[in-house]
């Protein structure tokens, strides 16, 4: 982890506890020596963490459904000069979930991106969009 903290990937600002396990911690260092650290160096520039790994309380609060792979620190929502760039490398990558977070259709408002330690990683690549104030996801 040369570009990222765990301070970093477990900050909120909603004052709940947000501490991961050793297990947490361990997902958490693995997308970002497998991901993020990486795509740091192929961008050249900064990559800001929005939201890392959520405690259950963080994760309701953050309106995150029950099964996020944040709460067990294996995804993160990343922002940058410019997330099309950053969503572009990820998709080249080995990921389990990435996500075209809102914006439009020339740069994503943010990315969420996944990544398992263990068990098989299903490349699954989405795009968030609301529709009649719902968010939908829909594979592209």
């Amino acid at each position: 982890m040369k570009y990222f903290t765990i301070k970093e990937l477990t900050a909120t600002s909603s004052g709940l506890p947000n501490t991961p396990n050793a297990e947490q911690i361990k997902n958490l260092e693995n997308l970002v020596n497998k991901i993020l650290d990486p795509a740091r160096v192929a961008l050249g520039f900064p990559i800001m963490i929005g939201s890392g790994f959520r405690s259950p309380a963080v994760n309701v609060a953050a309106g995150g459904v029950l099964t996020s792979q944040h709460t067990k620190g294996e995804a993160a929502d990343c922002k940058c000069k410019d997330n099309k760039r950053l969503f572009d490398y990820i998709r080249k990558t080995d990921f389990d979930q990435l996500i075209w977070e809102f914006g439009d259709d020339m740069q994503p408002q943010w990315v969420h991106v996944s990544l398992k330690r263990t068990g098989v990683n299903r490349r699954e690549v989405l795009r968030a969009e609301k529709v009649n104030g719902k968010t939908v996801y829909r594979r592209i």
